[in-house]
């Protein structure tokens, strides 16, 4: 199978998070708030324990879901690499 060339492949971003049983909450406040139709679009996918990512598109729509959502999950940063999380 040939390998997609870079304009086809999705374009991430990758969040820094802040809060208490990340790995459960963040996909139940997606869910909650853009369904699973919208889930499926972002693509969350975990990088590290607390650095998550997400479809480009899809990023102010995440954001929206973790600011409505009950418990407080907080976005310390967002970056287009993973060496700009490190700085």
């Amino acid at each position: 199978m040939k390998p997609l060339i870079p304009s086809h492949k999705e374009k991430k971003r990758y969040l820094l998070l802040r809060g208490k049983d990340l790995k459960k909450n963040v996909s139940v406040a997606i869910k909650e708030f853009i369904g699973v139709l919208g889930f499926s679009e972002a693509t969350p996918l975990w990088i590290k324990e607390n650095v998550l990512s997400v479809n480009r598109k899809s990023l102010d729509k995440v954001r929206a879901s973790f600011a409505v959502f009950h418990e407080k999950i907080d976005v310390l940063k967002v970056s287009g690499t993973l060496k700009g999380m490190k700085s």
